[in-house]
């Protein structure tokens, strides 16, 4: 199987008291209830892409996480993966590294960023049952409101219709960006298929208020 996470954030206490609020008394307590989620869920070969902001510790601290996490892991750069500038890191902990990455998924292109890219390869791909061909995974914007912002445009874009279609239904573009925020998840690795359902679950009660 192949799982998708983002932004777990190991070592990182302002998740807990500030940005995130995360309910942890502390950074050990938080450690512990990830690492059992996604071993819950991951087995010795899974793949796992972490769509950054792994963890903000040193990279030895990093490599004992890695090691305790089950599966494969594949890693995108995220802006406070510290670790990764030590030239120390034992990379091999990873199948790959990369700041941006395109893959297959069950036939399904997958654009993996930390960053949400608004306008991505193959938005506008949709098979011949009119869904879509292309899925953008990011992490970055936790619950913030720069996530907020991105739901008001993921709306925009799917309402909107493209020019110089006979058929409305042509012309509309599919948007397909999921944040994979860990929080989302409760901290557990998800397929892209889990990622659409719950996406496409909470974004039925979404308010674009910001």
């Amino acid at each position: 199987m192949k799982y998708y996470i983002s932004d777990l954030h190991f070592f990182h206490e302002n998740m807990i008291g500030q940005m995130d609020h995360r309910d942890f008394e502390s950074l050990d307590a938080m450690h512990a209830h990830m690492i059992d989620r996604w071993n819950s869920k991951v087995r010795k070969n899974d793949e796992t892409v972490i769509l950054g902001d792994f963890s903000f510790g040193k990279a030895p601290e990093t490599e004992e996480i890695l090691k305790a996490l089950h599966g494969k892991k594949y890693m995108v750069i995220g802006n406070h993966d510290r670790f990764l500038s030590d030239k120390k890191f034992d990379t091999s902990l990873f199948k790959w590294i990369e700041p941006y990455k395109e893959i297959k998924d069950d036939k399904r292109r997958v654009i993996l960023s930390h960053y949400p890219i608004i306008c991505y390869k193959g938005q506008f791909h949709k098979d011949d049952k009119g869904n879509a061909k292309t899925y953008m995974l990011y992490g970055h914007v936790h619950n913030t409101c720069d996530e907020a912002l991105v739901n008001k445009f993921i709306h925009i874009t799917r309402n909107t219709i493209r020019p110089g279609f006979e058929n409305p239904e042509e012309g509309r573009i599919p948007c397909q960006m999921i944040n994979c925020f860990c929080m989302f998840s409760d901290y557990t690795p998800l397929t892209l298929d889990e990622w659409i359902a719950l996406d496409e679950k909470r974004r039925a009660g979404m308010s674009l208020d910001i």
